[in-house]
This record gives C-alpha cells, sequence and structure tokens, in this order.
C-alpha cells in the first residue's frame, strides 16, 4: 500500500499536476450557493447530504435548495465525501474528456442467433398437370435456381396427345367453315366468324394452362401434327427446395413433381431462452449481422407460443434482394428489448468498485467530485443512471482513476502527517 502511495506521489510530482483539495463552491439554480466541504485529518466530521443530489453538502442539518428535499447523514467519511480541484493546465495534460448525462431511448440488448430459413409463403409446388411418364428432367439438384418459363421437364402423356388431335380436327372445321362463309360474306362482319376465333382461343388457351409453351402450341399448328413428347415449362421463378419426380416416373395431377421458393424475401428464426422470450414483444427492433458482417434492421413480427427443446423461436422477415442471406446459414442476433426513456452515461465513465458504483462529477471550474450511482440497463456504450445524477450533470469519461488516485494520495499524506504529531 504505502509502495503505492509512493509511486502515484512521483508520477504527480514528475507531471507538476497541481491537484488541491480545499472547501469548494457549487452554484445551483435560484442563486443558491453551498459549500463542500474538506474532510479534516481526523476524518471524522458528520456530513449531511442530498439523497437526490449528492454534490449538496453542509456540516449541520438542512433541506436542499435544489429540490427542498431532508439532507441526510452521511454513512461515513471516505474519500468519496469531498470534492478534488484540478487546474486547467494539469486537466489538459491528463486528457480528461468529459460527458453530458442526457436522456435517450434506451433498450435491453438481448444478444442470441438465429438461422436463415426460407419464408413459408413464398414456396410453390409443381404438379403434373395431365397423366403421363416423365420422359427427360431438366431440374436435377436442390438449391437450382429456375427461371420462369424455362422447360423443367418432358412428359409422354397420352391423354395430352388425344386432347392435341381433338384441337387439330377443331382446327381443321374452323378452316372448312371459315372458307365456306368467305364465299358468301365478307368474314370480318360475319358474327359467327368472330364466335369461332374466340372459340379457337379458348382452345388454345387450355394448353397453355397445362404448362405447354406457346411455341409448341405454334408447332401443333403449323405441323398439323401432335407432339408426343411436350416439354413442360416453370410457371413461376424460384430456387428448387424439394425433387420428388424421377424419369421413367408415372406422374398424375395430384403429384407433386418439384417445390420452388422465391429467396428474394427470408425468414430468420430466433432462438430464445425462456428467460430471454419473457422480455421480447412483437414490434421490437433487431439488429441482424450476416457471417459476412453485414448488418440489417427489422422487427419481430412473430413469436412462436410453442416451446421446443426448451427454446422459443421469433421470427423476423427480410428482403433479400442483393443481400446474400443463404436460407440455412447462421447469423448473430441482438434483440433491442423493453425500449424506454431513461437518462444515460457512456460506460467509460463508471468506476465499478465493492462499495457501489461512482463516477467523477464535474461542477466547472476544474472542481471535481466522485457520486456514487445506481446504474441500470446497459446497453452498448451506454449504461442507465437510475439514481444519483441529474440530466444535463457533466461526468469525466476518462482520467478518473487519476483523480481517484489523488484523493487516496491526499488521504494518506493526511494519515502520516497526523501519525508524526501524535508521536
Amino acid at each position: 500500500m504505502l509502495l503505492g502511495i509512493v509511486i502515484l506521489a512521483v508520477y504527480f510530482l514528475s507531471q507538476r499536476i497541481l491537484i488541491t483539495w480545499r472547501p469548494t463552491q457549487t452554484e445551483v439554480p435560484g442563486n443558491h450557493t453551498v459549500p463542500v466541504l474538506e474532510i479534516g485529518k481526523s476524518g471524522q466530521e458528520k456530513i449531511w447530504i442530498c439523497p437526490m443530489h449528492p454534490e449538496i453538502m453542509q456540516d449541520h442539518p438542512g433541506s436542499c435548495p435544489i429540490c427542498g428535499m431532508d439532507l441526510v447523514p452521511s454513512s461515513g467519511a471516505s474519500m468519496h465525501d469531498h470534492g478534488v480541484h484540478v487546474d486547467t493546465a494539469s486537466i489538459q495534460k491528463l486528457g480528461v474528456r468529459l460527458a453530458t448525462i442526457q436522456k435517450t431511448q434506451l433498450s435491453q440488448e438481448i444478444r442470441t442467433y438465429g438461422s436463415v430459413t426460407v419464408s413459408g409463403d413464398s414456396l410453390f409446388n409443381v404438379h403434373a398437370k395431365v397423366d403421363g411418364w416423365i420422359r427427360k428432367l431438366y431440374i436435377n439438384s436442390v438449391g437450382q435456381q429456375v427461371q420462369k418459363g424455362q422447360i423443367i421437364y418432358e412428359i409422354y402423356s397420352p391423354d395430352l396427345i388425344a386432347q392435341q388431335k381433338d384441337y387439330l380436327r377443331y382446327m381443321v372445321r374452323r378452316d372448312q367453315t371459315l372458307k365456306t362463309i368467305g364465299d358468301i360474306s365478307p368474314l370480318t362482319e360475319n358474327p359467327y366468324v368472330m364466335d369461332l376465333l374466340q372459340e379457337l382461343s379458348r382452345e388454345r388457351t387450355k394448353f397453355l394452362y397445362k404448362d405447354i409453351g406457346i411455341e409448341s402450341v405454334h408447332q401443333i399448328e403449323s405441323s398439323k401434327q401432335p407432339i408426343e413428347v411436350v416439354k413442360m415449362l416453370a410457371g413461376q421463378a424460384g430456387v428448387v427446395t424439394q425433387i420428388n419426380a424421377r424419369e421413367g416416373s408415372f406422374v398424375t395431377p395430384a403429384d407433386i413433381l418439384f417445390t420452388l421458393a422465391d429467396v428474394t424475401r427470408v425468414w430468420v428464426d430466433i432462438a430464445l431462452y425462456p428467460d430471454q422470450a419473457s422480455r421480447v414483444r412483437e414490434g421490437d427492433a433487431v439488429t441482424i449481422r450476416s457471417q459476412s458482417g453485414q448488418e440489417f434492421q427489422a422487427r419481430i413480427n412473430f413469436i412462436n407460443p410453442i416451446a421446443e427443446n426448451n427454446k422459443i423461436s421469433a421470427r423476423v422477415t427480410l428482403k433479400n434482394q442483393d443481400r446474400g442471406l443463404r436460407p440455412g446459414s447462421f447469423v448473430d442476433v441482438i434483440i433491442h428489448a423493453e425500449p424506454h426513456e431513461a437518462l444515460v452515461l457512456p460506460r467509460s465513465s463508471v468506476i465499478h468498485s465493492g462499495s457501489g458504483n461512482w463516477v467523477i462529477l464535474s461542477r466547472g471550474n476544474g472542481h471535481f467530485l466522485p457520486v456514487n450511482i445506481e446504474t441500470g440497463v446497459e446497453s452498448g456504450d451506454w449504461v442507465e443512471v437510475v439514481e444519483g445524477l441529474l440530466e444535463g450533470s457533466e461526468v469525466a469519461v476518462n482520467g478518473q482513476f487519476l483523480l481517484d488516485a489523488a484523493a487516496s494520495l491526499h488521504d494518506a499524506a493526511q494519515r502520516m502527517q497526523e501519525s508524526h504529531t501524535h508521536q
């Protein structure tokens, strides 16, 4: 202990830092001036302080000039019962920086993880529209990207061949009818001709509904022959998530051949333990950090009421254009729960000790006072002040330990002087 005091004394003397202890005065609203007492050599003076404004001190009972509360006796004299004065040059040498206590929106940070999954409402099942045998597949692996209108399989279907033949017979009757009517009157003025053209359009649309492309329909019309093995097209773009069909297998309209997913929108399922879930609400803000370091902001839109393996899942929906979030991957998640308005100060300004949490309060003109505070929620670089400071107060965010060491050095010197006096 003595060695530490000597080291601190050498440091302050080498830097020529003028730190003095003296009775100081604090200006408070209403032009009141309240003395801040210096602890004497015996260290046993009785001090009364304000419970809400610890910078208000006096050596006799009274009331606080700020809030009017009765002053209460201090629990005991210590280095935290009085202030320290540092001249301007020394403050610059110490590099002491101040921060203002401010009121802001603060939330409890809950750190967990989430898994990226395919959005359930973006899944699309591809069914066979006719009975038949699959001759060739153009989709071979899960994860394959499929574009709308792309050929995805070829099928041999006797039913589809029969429909093509019926369509061709209809085209022959239509052409004969149009030729006969055209010899009698102009086609554009005949309502029967218009009905025939509309009927042809409806028959052609039936093929398109079966995922047969317009090119195949034109081939049937131009060749006047049915296509035995028909190429089927994708009705929607997406990424393949499931393959149920195999080449050579017989399929019906009830069979699901493939499942596609639109990955331009994804879900992030967030894992929560019961104690975390109790603090999370729908609408809470969430920060998501991908494996590549990208950060996305979202809000929780669903909390699963059913637990699984003692975990509860919450969900956010994200647009995934150009974000590179891959379904099946994991992401880091920070949930900003229980948002509320609070007084905050920088985390670096708080001194944690066995007797509580302390800050070095600046009272202006180089006067500093160690103040005991009660802290609440910690979020990022900020700490909530529950009790001990008012909005607008300034505290030191660095150099606190030098100021605190100066107080200890002063008290040690006083004790040594008192010891020599008694000898």
